[in-house]
């Protein structure tokens, strides 16, 4: 059995395998512009973080009803368990939905129906958080806050992703400010392909506890200061920087020098039908490509725990820490 981890940085609607993808454009009556699972697996290959979200959108459409958000949540959440994720903070885009006709209950409640037996079914547990599309406006992202409030028991925090450059963290500050007075916790994707600025800016405007991605920090030393003395997760996602072209080659990960640098770096997936690998295989793929020692592996898993949102349970976070500790490599 792998290493108990969390998985604190994943979209679910990159969890879609193309299989699912068909089975799903089958039981819906979507026409998908590829002729087979394999000519669709061939266009997983991205130039770039636009190159990505073309697709990433495009195969949304087959995403129609709750149970396919269900179908969906399950498929991942049977893929993680068997990579000793324990622990899962799942982020989903309402408004990719909502354009398409999808209401937010529809899905909401969808995934909440794998989600909310999770731990029963999976021995996973886990927490929703709703992230804001950048590229859209701002006002878009304050009326989705809006259409999520008769859902708020299902939701944990917000987060900020799709197209970084030239949106700014600034541009969403009115909408983290009314989130966090609704008591949401706050993260924001920064410095995957945007300037370290962006990571400042996400820290000193909305307030966010973790930062998503921030693989640019390592070009301000003040940052990695500020990051390392306030104790800010990095959630990381290696296999996710390669295929998006923001490192040439896993060797040339600062994964190492991150962590001698003291940052709180955590190893997820991201999208992982779409970038190769899920959070074990992410493990494996650093171990592999920078020689990672297994102190280093528990470190990860044993930040992953520590970076989650389970503040509301500490006694299971205890009881994740304890497993990390006690696994035999």
């Amino acid at each position: 059995m792998p290493i108990p981890k969390a998985e604190l940085h994943l979209h679910i609607e990159g969890t879609l395998e193309p299989e699912l993808a068909f089975a799903l454009a089958a039981r819906n009556g979507v026409e998908l512009p590829y002729a087979d699972t394999e000519a669709l697996r061939e266009a997983y290959r991205f130039e770039d973080l636009q190159s990505f979200l073309n697709l990433y959108y495009e195969l949304m459409a087959v995403l129609r009803t709750e149970r396919d958000f269900e179908d969906l949540a399950n498929a991942y959440l049977a893929r993680a368990a068997a990579q000793g994720v324990r622990h899962a903070e799942i982020f989903f885009d309402p408004q990719a939905h909502l354009a398409r006709g999808v209401d937010m209950g529809t899905v909401v409640e969808g995934l909440w129906r794998a989600l909310g037996d999770s731990e029963t079914n999976h021995g996973i547990s886990t927490r929703l958080i709703l992230c804001f599309l950048r590229d859209e406006s701002a006002a878009s992202a304050m009326e989705t806050l809006d259409a999520v409030k008769p859902y708020l028991e299902r939701i944990t925090g917000i987060g900020l992703d799709s197209a970084e450059v030239g949106h700014p963290p600034v541009k969403f500050r009115e909408v983290y400010e009314a989130a966090a007075a609704l008591g949401l916790r706050r993260v924001a994707h920064a410095g995957e392909e945007g300037p370290p600025a962006y990571i400042t800016e996400a820290l000193d405007v909305l307030g966010v506890e973790r930062v998503d991605h921030g693989l640019r920090c390592m070009e301000d030393a003040e940052l990695v200061a500020r990051l390392v003395r306030d104790r800010i997760p990095l959630t990381l996602c290696p296999l996710s920087n390669v295929r998006l072209r923001t490192v040439d080659v896993l060797a040339d990960h600062p994964l190492p020098a991150m962590l001698d640098a003291g940052l709180l770096c955590t190893v997820n997936s991201d999208d992982p039908a779409y970038f190769g690998g899920y959070a074990g295989d992410n493990f494996d793929a650093v171990r592999s490509a920078l020689g990672l020692s297994e102190e280093r592996l528990r470190e990860l898993a044993r930040n992953s725990f520590v970076a989650s949102f389970l503040e509301d349970d500490e006694q299971r976070r205890e009881r994740y820490l304890a497993e990390v500790e006690a696994y035999e490599f």
